[in-house]
C-alpha cells in the first residue's frame, strides 16, 4: 500500500529540480534583513528623515484596546506627522481585510506604513504595501513566487509576538474567503524596512498565545533545519533559536513579565525567520495553511499539533539532523546514538505541548474535507518546499486523518 501511495519518479525529479535550481540561487537572489531600531520612537525620526508625512498604522482591535498603539501614536504626533489607524485586520487576514485598508490609506494619503501585531498585522499589512504597489494587480494575481517586483512603501514592522518571524520575511499568507483557501504571497520587496523588538510590546499577550506563537517559532526554525536547502547561515540561526526557544519558552508561558525572556523570545522568532526566508518550510505549514484557509484554524496552534506528527511520518531521513538539535536544545549531550536523540527531541516538543495544554489532535477536520485539504497542502508544499522527503497528496491524508479526532 505504501509503494502506492509514492511519488510518480518524474513528478519527484521535478521537485528536487526545481528546488536545487533555488538553491544554486540562493547567493544572488536580493535577500535583505530589515533595520534594526531600539524604540518605537525611531520611526517617526526615520519616517521625517525620508520626507514622509502620514503614518498608516495596520493592527487589530486586541492590540487596540490594550493601548499598546498609543506610544507610537504620541511619538508621531510630537514629530508633527499625521497618524491613521486600520485596526480591523482578522486572526486569519483576509482579502476583503486588505481591500478595506486600500480604501483607508488612499482617503488618508498616507505615504508609510507601521505594522503593530502577530503575524496577522504584519501579513495584512505587507499584501497591502503590494496592493498600494501594484494598484492594477489582484492579490490572487500576485500569489506565489516573486509576482511583487516593485518597491513597497516605507515599511516598518513591529511584533507583539514571539512566533511568526513576520518582521523578517518576504512573505504573506492571506485567506481568501469565498474559496476558503489560504495563499501566500512570497517576494523580496514585501521584507519590511524596519524592525522593532521591543519586549514590552508582548507583556500583555496571554498564555495560550504566548504558547502557540512560541511553538509557531520553533516550527519554522526546525522545518528550515531539516530541509534540503539549508546554508551555514540558516543552519547556524535555525539551531540558535531552538536553544533560545527551549531556554524561554516556559518561562515567558510561566510569568507574563519577565522581560529578559520576552526578548530572547523575539530573537528566537527573528533568527528563525530569517533562517526559514531562505531556507523555506515543509509540510507542516502546508497542512496548517489548509487547515487556516477552510476551518480558520490558529496558525500557531495547527502547526504545534501538527509538527510532532510530521517528523515523525519523516522517519530515519530527519534523525541525524533533529539529534542536532536536540543538542542545541540541551537535550542531548552528543553522546547518544542518532535515532535516541532524534527521538527524545520529537517527545520534548509534546512535552511542551501537554504543558501548554495544546491538545494533541484537532476536532476541526471534517474527515470527508481531507482529500481535498491534502491536495492544496500538496499543491502549496511541491515543488517549492525542499523538504526532506516528498509526499504525495495521498501520504498527506494519513497525516490528516492521525490528526483528526
Amino acid at each position: 500500500m505504501r509503494n502506492l501511495l509514492k511519488m510518480n519518479v518524474f513528478k519527484k525529479i521535478w521537485c528536487r529540480v526545481f528546488q536545487g535550481a533555488f538553491r544554486l540561487a540562493l547567493p544572488i537572489l536580493p535577500y535583505r534583513d530589515p533595520i534594526l531600531l531600539k524604540s518605537i520612537e525611531d520611526i517617526a525620526k526615520v519616517v521625517k528623515e525620508k520626507n514622509k508625512q502620514h503614518v498608516f498604522v495596520v493592527t487589530d482591535k486586541g492590540i487596540l484596546s490594550c493601548g499598546l498603539v498609543e506610544p507610537l501614536v504620541k511619538s508621531i504626533n510630537d514629530n508633527n506627522l499625521k497618524c491613521t489607524i486600520y485596526a480591523e485586520v482578522l486572526p486569519n487576514p483576509t482579502v476583503e481585510n486588505v481591500e478595506s485598508a486600500l480604501e483607508e490609506y488612499k482617503k488618508a494619503k498616507a505615504d508609510a506604513i507601521v505594522a503593530i501585531g502577530g503575524g496577522s498585522a504584519i501579513d495584512a499589512a505587507k499584501a497591502l504595501g503590494a496592493r498600494i504597489a501594484h494598484p492594477n494587480k489582484s492579490l490572487k494575481r500576485m500569489g506565489g513566487i516573486l509576482r511583487v517586483y516593485k518597491t513597497l512603501p516605507l515599511f516598518f514592522a513591529i511584533p507583539t509576538t514571539a512566533g511568526t518571524g513576520s518582521e523578517t520575511t518576504l512573505a504573506a499568507i492571506i485567506t481568501d474567503t469565498k474559496n476558503k483557501h489560504k495563499y501566500a504571497l512570497m517576494s523580496f520587496p514585501l521584507i519590511p524596512h524596519y524592525a522593532v523588538l521591543d519586549p514590552n510590546m508582548s507583556l500583555s499577550l496571554p498564555p495560550h498565545l504566548t504558547s502557540t506563537t512560541g511553538m509557531d517559532a520553533l516550527t519554522h526554525a526546525i522545518e528550515a533545519f531539516i530541509g534540503r536547502s539549508t546554508t551555514r547561515q540558516t543552519r547556524s540561526l535555525a539551531c540558535e533559536a531552538v536553544k533560545l526557544i527551549f531556554e524561554n519558552v516556559e518561562k515567558v508561558y510561566g510569568n507574563a513579565t519577565d522581560i529578559t525572556s520576552r526578548r530572547n523570545m523575539l530573537e528566537a522568532s527573528f533568527k528563525a525567520g530569517l533562517a526559514f526566508s531562505k531556507s523555506y518550510v515543509g509540510y507542516v505549514h502546508a497542512i496548517a495553511h489548509s487547515l487556516g484557509g477552510k476551518y480558520n484554524c490558529p496558525h500557531g496552534l495547527a502547526n504545534a499539533v501538527i509538527l510532532p506528527y510530521v517528523l515523525e511520518e519523516y522517519g530515519e531521513c530527519v534523525y541525524r539532523k533533529l539529534a542536532l538539535l536536540a543538542v542545541a536544545a540541551n537535550l542531548s549531550n552528543g553522546e547518544e546514538s542518532i535515532d535516541v536523540a532524534a527521538k527524545k527531541f520529537i517527545d520534548a516538543i509534546k512535552e511542551l505541548n501537554k504543558k501548554f495544554n495544546i491538545p494533541s489532535k484537532l476536532d476541526c477536520i471534517q474527515l470527508d474535507d481531507i482529500d481535498s485539504l491534502a491536495v492544496r497542502a500538496e499543491k502549496e508544499a511541491n515543488p517549492l518546499y525542499p523538504v526532506p522527503r516528498l509526499m504525495t497528496a495521498k501520504q498527506l491524508e494519513e497525516i490528516y486523518k492521525r490528526i483528526a479526532i
